[in-house]
């Protein structure tokens, strides 16, 4: 059953102050104005472990968890924790460390861990509930970027290959530090810096792969495969189809919702990774180019916007 199947068994939204929530199945965040100056932003993500590590595991399910809240140019303000962990190992000490990674991790961005709950369960599961607050009339959606925007991608693609490596025992050592480096790294600055350089849409990239995301960005766009930036290595691990299971739903999805150009499946797939704690795909006015460019040196330009909702890789 797709996602949007099961949201539409929720009634239908009626309150004004709503300004973005379950109308969609794939919005970062929910909004709700509580003053004409004011709205909440409110955001929940866990997952079971994607590295060995338990320290790294809770850092990269709380750099996960705020992505939500940037990717709408929101400022977290405290998070709740979330935990499934299996009540014979709690003397490990393994739950310790990652609620410690998560609680480091979450402290870096200046968000206090206030509350939350956790149940009994065999297969561990982390994560956060976040809240954020922003300013209704800055707040950055999907639907707002305009014909010749400038398209940004602000961390490289990959991880969906690498972490299903990691679990197959496949994974380079140095790829899996970089890995985890990305995933780790708050998009904090990024969020900062697309709204002060007029952002009119953006997203994070996660479990929907770039491909994905990017069909929420309404108007579609033109994409350079060559200037999309993948993490080195990771082509080695599509070669040997280490994909989860998670970017195959993906190309099944929207293989035939994009103009590929005569793009070799296998960069097909790699487009549609589903990806962990990715970047911000942000669409900059071309008059603010260089600002954000300046500002976010991981930022990389991998095509422009459209405004006849296509999508187009070229090689």
């Amino acid at each position: 059953m797709e996602l949007g199947q099961v949201l539409g068994a929720l009634p239908p939204i009626v309150d004004p102050n709503v300004l973005q929530g379950a109308g969609t199945a794939r919005d970062d965040a929910a909004v709700y104005r509580i003053a004409p100056d004011r709205a909440l932003v409110a955001t929940v993500d866990f997952f079971t472990p994607i590295v060995d590590d338990p320290f790294e595991f809770g850092a990269i399910a709380a750099a996960n968890s705020l992505s939500d809240v940037y990717a709408v140019g929101a400022r977290p303000l405290f998070a709740l924790g979330i935990t499934a962990f299996p009540r014979g190992k709690l003397g490990s000490g393994l739950l310790e460390k990652i609620v410690s990674g998560g609680a480091t991790k979450l402290g870096e961005a200046g968000v206090p861990v206030v509350g939350g709950h956790s149940v009994d369960d065999p297969e561990p599961k982390f994560g956060y509930t976040v809240i954020g607050e922003v300013h209704p009339d800055r707040m950055v959606g999907h639907e707002g970027a305009r014909a010749g925007d400038g398209l940004y991608l602000t961390k490289p693609l990959g991880t969906g290959l690498v972490t299903t490596a990691i679990k197959r025992g496949l994974c380079p050592p140095d790829l899996e530090r970089a890995a985890v480096a990305f995933m780790t790294t708050l998009n904090r600055l990024a969020s900062e810096a697309m709204v002060a350089a007029g952002a009119t849409a953006a997203t994070d990239v996660t479990g929907y792969g770039l491909i994905g995301h990017l069909a929420n960005l309404k108007g579609g766009a033109d994409v350079e495969l060559g200037a999309v930036p993948f993490m080195p290595g990771v082509r080695d691990l599509a070669e040997r189809d280490v994909f989860p299971d998670g970017s195959r739903r993906n190309y099944a999805a929207y293989r035939d919702q994009v103009d590929w150009d005569g793009l070799a499946d296998l960069d097909q797939m790699m487009l549609c990774d589903a990806q962990t704690s990715g970047g911000l795909l942000v669409a900059i006015p071309e008059e603010n180019a260089g600002r954000f460019e300046g500002a976010v040196k991981s930022a990389v330009r991998i095509g422009v916007m459209r405004d006849d909702g296509k999508i187009r890789v070229r090689r």
